[in-house]
């Protein structure tokens, strides 16, 4: 098979801020292979989690140095190839893992939900996200998200580095919002909470009291990820026991090694493909997850809908998704992720059923 990589470029309608700052534009990669007259493609790109980083130019050297020794191999059998998998980056591993799933499902003219034996009828509504900011501007860009699609899942950003206040301000403004909306239209909308690291252990402590009263149904990685695992699960095992709702891990879960060691402390998982490597972990996060009875959020970055797209493969899996990164794009070159209300649905087309347009910088 060639491997070749082209540089896509997306830019937010709306910037997002977290509590590690803000994002209005990323670079990513389109990974194209090309077999017997197949082509697959995939995405992937960098992103930082606060402990580790990813930078797009490095990946895309990885996979330039991967490139002749995948000349003359098949896509297939996959597992032939992870030898060769396990020695990239997770993202440049995820880019690679989703053109190969693409060639696959193309070759077999079926797309990867169904030949894994997943129901499409399964999927629930995305969240979609509200980044820090001031009060009137998160509930500008919640009306904005409104006047685009139902949305009847909201994530609100916390972990504010202006402090707990502002945190407090943002969480009573929008519970505020959602109240209204339920009794203006008869449809309540549901609250998650991501801080993304940005609390210590006695701010999210002190948070815990304000999040049930605003009736905030999860709280996603509310402590600092850290690259020891033994103190980054303590952290988890010290909230946990306090915490009166679902408390998910995202940044402090990477591959399956993570999703033992976390769950007997949480309630769920964020799996995100660039940070799991691709599909295949992906799928395997998520099936072991619910075994053990955990919830599965499924996650983005700043991601087109390619990458998005082979997310949606995996929905019929998922209690919580969160794919909206691609709703927020002004020059998104993909196409084929369809939405039934505020309800992402699987690409039915082979493979992961994204088309490409133009995809330069």
């Amino acid at each position: 098979m060639e491997l070749s990589l082209q540089r896509v470029c997306l830019t937010k309608a709306v910037p997002l801020a977290i509590s590690r700052g803000t994002t209005a534009a990323a670079e990513h990669l389109l990974v194209q292979i090309e077999h017997d007259g197949i082509s697959g493609i995939g995405e992937t790109g960098g992103f930082e989690t606060g402990h580790r980083a990813y930078a797009t130019e490095a990946i895309a050297a990885e996979l330039d140095a991967l490139a002749p020794q995948l000349s003359g191999l098949s896509p297939e059998p996959l597992q032939a190839l992870e030898p060769l998998l396990a020695q990239l980056s997770p993202p440049a591993r995820c880019g690679l893992d989703l053109a190969l799933h693409d060639w696959w499902g193309k070759r077999l003219n079926q797309p990867l939900h169904r030949l894994w034996g997943l129901d499409p009828g399964a999927c629930v509504a995305t969240s979609v996200t509200l980044g820090l900011g001031p009060p009137e501007a998160v509930l500008a860009r919640l009306e904005r998200w409104w006047l685009q699609l139902p949305a009847s899942r909201i994530k609100l950003k916390l972990g504010s580095p202006a402090g707990i206040a502002h945190d407090l301000a943002l969480l009573e403004v929008v519970a505020v919002a959602l109240e209204q909306r339920r009794q203006q239209t008869g449809s309540a909308c549901e609250l998650q909470v991501d801080a993304n690291g940005g609390w210590d252990l006695a701010r999210a402590q002190t948070m815990l009291e304000p999040l049930e009263r605003a009736h905030v149904v999860l709280l996603e990685q509310p402590l600092a990820p850290l690259l020891d695992p033994e103190l980054d699960t303590a952290g988890f095992a010290a909230l946990h026991g306090l915490c009166p709702l679902p408390l998910v891990a995202d940044e402090s879960c990477w591959q399956l090694a993570d999703l033992l060691r976390l769950a007997p402390h949480v309630d769920g998982i964020n799996i995100k493909l660039p940070k799991s490597g691709g599909l295949s972990e992906a799928l395997l996060l998520a099936q072991t997850a619910g075994r053990l009875g955990l919830g599965v959020m499924l996650g983005c970055y700043s991601d087109g809908a390619l990458l998005n797209g082979a997310a949606a493969q995996l929905l019929p899996l998922v209690t919580w998704p969160d794919l909206d990164s691609h709703l927020n794009l002004v020059d998104d070159p993909f196409t084929g992720l369809a939405l039934d209300g505020d309800v992402l649905l699987p690409p039915s087309g082979p493979g992961l059923g994204i088309a490409l347009g133009p995809a330069r910088c």
